[in-house]
């Protein structure tokens, strides 16, 4: 790995770790519309090693979206519904090489991150 590439990790790893719990939560949102674009781009190339690849990490991001639920919140069970829904489109859309789930998933998530991030932004400028 040269320099630039391992101050670059160096960068992003610090990054992760110095976040607030709220951009934490952006940076997975962020991530997960990456991966199922990544996803639904490889499965329509054909490219199924990488579909795989991105969807499986897409699922793994929404279990992780899934444990830092927490029941005191009164919209729990139906975000932690939205995400089962989630994880069993993104499998079927795997399994099946279906790109229109894919792309199904993407028009779920949008809209929470795009709230996630107003929300995230609203909370920090109160901080300011």
């Amino acid at each position: 790995m040269n320099a630039a590439l391992k101050a670059h990790q160096r960068y992003r790893d610090d990054a992760i770790l110095s976040a607030a719990p709220e951009r934490l939560l952006t940076m997975l949102y962020d991530r997960l519309m990456l991966d199922i674009e990544r996803g639904e781009m490889a499965q329509r190339g054909g490219d199924w090693d990488a579909a795989n690849t991105q969807l499986q990490h897409a699922q793994s991001i929404v279990a992780e979206l899934n444990a830092s639920l927490t029941d005191a919140w009164d919209g729990s069970a139906q975000l932690r519904a939205v995400y089962a829904f989630l994880t069993q489109t993104l499998i079927g859309a795997n399994v099946g090489r279906d790109p229109e789930r894919t792309r199904s998933c993407l028009e779920i998530v949008a809209p929470l991150r795009d709230a996630w991030h107003t929300a995230s932004e609203s909370l920090a400028a109160r901080r300011a």
